[in-house]
């Protein structure tokens, strides 16, 4: 998985994280009042959620948005390219902006400026989304008995993670103090740290460079479970 990150990712992970907060959260927090999102094919985007007699998805899928419809009738799919916030709220037929009630947003809402997006770097912060959620539902399935919760895709913070054992686990693009995504590790109540574990301020996270598969996640994520706080 692991190979060197175009000089566009950073550009496009903010671009991503701005359709993520102010297209994807609103177009789901208006149907159902929640905002958490989803890996989904070649991206991410919204679970299907209730629109009218039918159910609808608002996706990521490369750099374009799709908006898929199943039902009664037989499905259809809108697509275009991100270009602006505005034009793919439109195409998602929702207000642009992130649910305000719900969390201050990260990302200025911009409408009319465009999208600063690179194809490969997409294809990166997607593949790396979908590594994390396959190393998250290993993971889960097999602490059956800590009732993980479900891996969602957090608009505002822009990483997929889960709970368990008042520990998250889970896994980033990369953010304000990490250049390149990562994976992490974070316990609700790390006590000060006490073991060598422990490499960031909020828990320890992985870089990028030293996850190239599935398995990789897993035994990390397994350390650390393995010294948090709550398995002690």
């Amino acid at each position: 998985m692991a190979t060197s990150l175009p000089a566009t990712h950073g550009a496009t992970r903010a671009a991503l994280h701005t359709v993520a907060e102010h297209v994807l959260a609103p177009a789901l927090h208006r149907a159902t009042g929640r905002i958490g999102l989803r890996p989904t094919p070649g991206g991410f985007g919204t679970p299907w959620f209730p629109a009218g007699d039918r159910q609808r998805q608002v996706r990521v899928e490369g750099t374009d948005l799709v908006v898929a419809e199943r039902g009664a009738q037989p499905a259809t799919q809108r697509r275009a390219p991100l270009r602006t916030v505005g034009d793919a709220a439109s195409l998602a037929e929702v207000e642009p902006g992130a649910p305000a009630d719900v969390y201050p947003p990260v990302m200025p809402l911009e409408p009319d400026v465009p999208l600063d997006l690179d194809p490969a770097a997409a294809r990166v912060i997607h593949g790396w989304f979908h590594l994390t959620g396959q190393a998250l539902e290993a993971f889960s399935r097999e602490h059956a008995a800590e009732e993980p919760t479900i891996a969602q895709l957090w608009p505002e913070h822009f990483d997929l993670a889960i709970s368990m054992a008042e520990v998250n686990y889970g896994g980033s693009p990369g953010d304000d103090d990490h250049d390149a995504p990562y994976v992490y590790v974070g316990p609700w109540n790390l006590d000060g740290g006490g073991d060598s574990f422990w490499n960031e301020p909020f828990g320890a996270s992985r870089p990028y460079d030293e996850v190239g598969a599935v398995g990789d996640a897993i035994a990390f994520f397994e350390a650390g479970r393995a010294v948090a706080p709550s398995a002690r």
